[in-house]
């Protein structure tokens, strides 16, 4: 199934770079993976707090 997400580069040092896999290991995702599901969570908490954020774009 094809997906249509935008992908960009992130730079982090070692040290957090090597933390976040330690984490996601821990939580069994691959670093994307929960760097995507870290984000999303962020995001849900700050709309519950704050609103809908919006994007003017459409589902």
């Amino acid at each position: 199934m094809a997906t249509n997400k935008r992908v960009f580069t992130l730079r982090l040092s070692d040290e957090v770079f090597d933390k976040i896999g330690i984490l996601a290991t821990k939580e069994h995702r691959s670093m994307t993976n929960y760097i995507e599901y870290v984000l999303m969570r962020h995001l849900e908490q700050i709309e519950k707090e704050h609103g809908e954020i919006e994007t003017g774009q459409t589902e």
